[in-house]
């Protein structure tokens, strides 16, 4: 079932109808557009399997072709091999084992075996984020954004870089990790409720989803990702979220799962709150255009859920989002090794593997690219003094501080002219 909402999200609903007299009709012709693409979509996906995410050699990035740049940009997702050497990989890994052993405190979990770490200051992290090819590689995602206008924006670069620190995990093999099923980051009942988020999907909402550009830079500037400021709600502009791989690691190894098309996940996950099914949802004839109806009378937002002081999700599920066929559809990050990145569009749907059958680690450093805009360059400031205090940084709820953790990275240990740029610290003139 999905979960209680509050009366006024219905208001939401009726809000965005009202700014078109055609709104039923325009939107229910989308939905069965949409529904007879992903009928054909998904089959593909599924049988391709890990095959059907682009990977790319750094060493490439600057001269793909427009078809493989069309391919990234549509399947949202991409493994970008051989950013940082193997070896430099590897002693990252090393020095973050000997950090979490140094300070058993740390907070993570799972509470009795550690393993994802609320940890954002370690020399690793910070070198990691720091290196000029991990910056590079965040440069060229970010321009794989737009204007719509063609002209310059004051005050934003997608070719200066700046640096959002996140968390990493090193997952030993066995357990099973239930906390990570299929999801959307960046914003939940924000994507229908800001106005200025909502125009992210204008051309969804209005029944031109084939026109909808997840590339459109205007629309992200200025979208709310983040009203009821609920820890761990990301509040910046991040392009692609991302890791480095300090592993190998690859199917059935813990990694990463995608659904690889970010233009139909978003035109139907957009669309869905419009729709209601005429049939139970574990009907035979669920997947029929014919057993859903529009509907804007209830608050339903299904895969939005109340959690912590706002609301989760969007967290699609195979009974409330049944046409993803998420059980077929998500599909996990071929092998990479040490060294190696693997980055999803801010809209993509993505999970963990639950579990991690091989025998080793699997371990990776979460680094998302992420523009120069002013949001962004606000935070990074706010950012750069819990660095300096080696707290926890503003997304985020505070855990374990950098009070009595021996070992934190400090200033110093930021020596690159872009490393020190993108966190915002002084660049000193010689």
């Amino acid at each position: 079932m999905a979960a209680e909402l509050p009366p006024r999200f219905a208001d939401i609903k009726r809000s965005i109808a009202a700014a078109n007299p055609n709104f039923e009709q325009d939107l229910t012709k989308a939905w069965n557009e949409v529904l007879t693409e992903l009928d054909k979509v998904t089959k593909t996906i599924a049988s391709a399997g890990p095959s059907y995410i682009p990977q790319v050699a750094f060493a490439d990035l600057n001269t793909l072709t427009e078809g493989q740049i069309a391919d990234i940009k549509r399947k949202g997702s991409v493994v970008i091999k051989d950013v940082v050497d193997d070896e430099q990989a590897r002693a990252w890994k090393a020095s973050l084992d000997e950090f979490v052993e140094a300070n058993p405190q740390s907070d993570g979990f799972p509470e009795d075996n550690k393993q994802f770490f609320h940890l954002y200051w370690t020399k690793a992290q910070i070198q990691a984020r720091a290196h000029p090819n991990m910056l590079a590689a965040s440069t060229w995602l970010n321009k794989l954004y737009h204007t719509t206008s063609g002209k310059n924006i004051q005050g934003v670069d997608l070719g200066t870089p700046l640096s959002y620190a996140d968390r990493f995990r090193i997952r030993h093999p066995g357990g099973d990790w239930g906390r990570f099923p299929p999801h959307i980051d960046g914003g939940s009942i924000e994507r229908w409720e800001d106005e200025k988020f909502r125009t992210c999907y204008a051309d969804i909402l209005s029944g031109a989803w084939l026109k909808h550009d997840p590339y459109a830079l205007e629309p992200r500037l200025e979208a709310r990702t983040s009203l009821y400021r609920r820890p761990n709600q990301s509040s910046i502009f991040r392009t692609f979220q991302g890791w480095l791989a300090i592993s190998q690691t690859g199917p059935s190894q813990g990694t990463l799962k995608v659904f690889p098309d970010i233009l139909l996940s978003n035109a139907y996950i957009i669309l869905r709150p419009f729709f209601r099914p005429l049939v139970s949802l574990d009907s035979k004839e669920i997947l029929s255009a014919e057993n859903w109806a529009f509907d804007i009378s209830g608050p339903e937002f299904p895969g939005i859920f109340p959690r912590d002081i706002g609301y989760g999700g969007p967290r699609p599920t195979p009974e409330l989002h049944p046409h993803l066929l998420l059980d077929s559809t998500m599909i996990s990050i071929p092998p990479v090794n040490p060294g190696d990145t693997v980055f999803w569009h801010c809209d993509v749907v993505h999970s963990v593997e639950s579990e991690h059958t091989g025998n080793e680690d699997s371990a990776v450093m979460y680094i998302p690219a992420v523009p120069l805009t002013p949001a962004n360059a606000e935070y990074v400031e706010l950012q750069k003094e819990t660095f300096l205090k080696g707290v926890p940084p503003p997304d985020f709820p505070v855990a374990i501080t950098g009070v009595g953790l021996m070992g934190l990275a400090g200033d110093n240990d930021v020596e690159e002219i872009l490393g020190r740029r993108a966190m915002g610290l002084p660049i000193a003139v010689a």
